[in-house]
């Protein structure tokens, strides 16, 4: 902390909890607490502008979780809240398409098709009607600790600072909440969670998380179109066989269909394009019909955690707890997280009401969960894949036909580590398209994810060493970031003094992939001014 730091008077909340990230699971966490206690204080602080303005998934939701959090929500649903009715399953190919069997874990007979931004935005109030305090805009920049290391709280980060550090006419100095216990539900990287883990070495005996990149769009298109309920699945082309990656199209309601594409972040091939792999994919013949003449709604991307069992850090330390996609819970062969997610915030509050607000114990008591045996079953299916598609694909019927009881487990491996050298990886063919669909180009893609950013405030995307970009990493690597990224936030630009990066922070949508794919480990995100960032609507 710095001497000016110091100095600053700040204005001090305190609760008995405070949750970092207005997801399903701080959400849940925090109905749950409230339902068990309702004298326990505690306040949830996100980020965003809005209550799922950040929130970007799928989404397909196994319902068991929320019926036991809200028994009676099915008589007042979500507002984007389709029963799940028809599943398909295809592998592609440059121009045509295969229907295959669906795998065991893809049925979704039960299940909704939801916008899990508009089911938080839904969430919110229910807490907020029992008690729960709700903050949007409040970024939490650091964590606060006593003397022995124990958290003891967050910090929101300041207002008005300029780019330069100075203090602007508005300035306000961000408040401190003080809390008897942090729980993080910050989703897949979270920057405070990413710290804390360093710092209390809580992934000492867990391999490295892995993650994707998912990036969706919300479309309307003619009604006629569109079977509410249907999803479809798919796999193969634009993908060679050494990329994880994968396609979906959930129909929903009103002429309303959303859809992604989600790519591994473990890829080796250095001119891989995430985003440029979706638009192909969007332009296949089994999609391109569904969407001509159609526009685009809402758009966006977010890192997904894929690490699964052995990933998974201990979750608890001093003074806090990890929940939801923060701790790493997403079931990779079903693609989902959210049953994950609100199943473990309930159990956090269950644990922290039978301890009087201890940690301690919740790491045990979150591996002996169902949580937990249902990550443990699937724990061999990704790591599969680093082998090669078909590999893959033998490995993933071995482990459903075994139900996970292989006598192995195999290992992940970081990421950013992954990367082949430029000119050392034999290029596959890529058979791409000619593109006609919208949008054309990365920045008409970031309009629609509507994100905003005060120009005037301190880069949010710190890069350590900014001479490794056009030296070592542009001789290696050929600057990947500047291709990984979705919002095209990276640039290498050349002027009268050389080559330098150019960072167009204001074009971030925060899906987090620099801070993870990138091969020198530089690049941190750390949390803009609060209310920043992406405006996402029922994404």
């Amino acid at each position: 902390m710095s001497q000016q730091d110091s100095a600053i008077e700040r204005d001090v909340m305190e609760y008995d909890v405070v949750t970092v990230g207005a997801g399903p699971a701080g959400l849940s966490f925090a109905i749950r607490l409230k339902q068990l206690n309702p004298e326990i204080s505690v306040c949830v602080i996100e980020k965003a502008s809005t209550i799922g303005a950040h929130i970007l998934s799928g989404a397909v939701i196994e319902p068991g979780p929320l019926d036991a959090l809200l028994p009676g929500w099915r008589d007042n649903p979500p507002p984007i809240c389709v029963p799940a009715k028809d599943d398909e399953f295809w592998l592609l190919t440059h121009s045509g398409h295969r229907r295959l069997p669906i795998p065991p874990g893809m049925h979704n007979e039960g299940n909704f098709i939801v916008s899990l931004g508009a089911m938080c935005a839904w969430l919110a109030p229910q807490a907020e009607a029992l008690g729960v305090e709700i903050y949007p805009g409040f970024a939490a920049s650091e964590t606060l600790h006593d003397e022995t290391g124990k958290v003891v709280g967050v910090r929101i980060g300041d207002m008005g600072v300029a780019k330069d550090g100075s203090h602007k006419p508005g300035y306000t100095p961000g408040i401190d909440i003080r809390a008897k216990v942090t729980v993080l539900a910050e989703g897949a990287r979270g920057h405070l969670t990413k710290r804390l883990v360093k710092q209390f070495k809580l992934d000492a005996d867990s391999d490295p998380q892995g993650y994707s990149i998912g990036i969706k769009e919300l479309w309307q298109v003619p009604e006629d179109r569109v079977q509410p309920g249907k999803i479809v699945h798919s796999f193969g082309w634009p993908a060679d066989s050494q990329v994880y990656a994968g396609g979906f199209v959930y129909h929903l309601d009103k002429g309303r269909v959303a859809l992604g594409y989600v790519s591994g972040l473990d890829y080796k091939d250095p001119d891989y394009k995430p985003w440029e792999a979706f638009q192909q994919w969007k332009n296949h013949p089994l999609n391109k019909p569904l969407l001509e003449g159609g526009s685009i709604l809402s758009a966006g991307a977010r890192a997904i955690v894929t690490g699964g069992w052995q990933s998974l850090p201990k979750v608890e330390m001093p003074g806090a707890l990890l929940i939801g996609d923060t701790a790493g819970l997403l079931n990779v062969p079903k693609i989902k997280g959210t049953h994950q997610a609100i199943r473990s915030g309930m159990l956090a509050a269950e644990h922290l009401v039978a301890s009087q607000l201890a940690p301690e114990g919740f790491d045990a008591r979150l591996r002996a969960s169902d949580a937990m045996a249902e990550l443990k079953k699937v724990r061999n299916i990704k790591p599969g894949f680093k082998r090669g598609l078909w590999f893959g694909m033998l490995n993933a019927a071995w482990e459903t036909i075994t139900a996970g009881l292989s006598p192995w487990t195999l290992k992940n491996k970081a990421d950013w580590s992954t990367l082949n050298k430029a000119g050392e990886y034999e290029q596959p063919k890529r058979d791409y398209l000619v593109r006609t669909l919208a949008p054309r180009d990365r920045l008409q893609g970031v309009y629609f994810a509507a994100t905003e950013h005060d120009e005037d405030q301190p880069v949010h995307l710190r890069v350590r060493d900014t001479s490794i970009c056009v030296t070592r990493c542009a001789e290696e690597y050929d600057n990947p970031c500047t291709r990984f990224c979705p919002a095209a936030v990276y640039e290498i630009v050349a002027d009268e003094s050389g080559k330098r990066l150019q960072i167009n922070a204001a074009n971030c949508v925060h899906c987090k992939t620099c801070d993870i794919k990138d091969p020198y480990e530089i690049i941190d995100w750390v949390t803009p001014e609060g209310g920043s960032g992406p405006n996402y609507q029922n994404l």
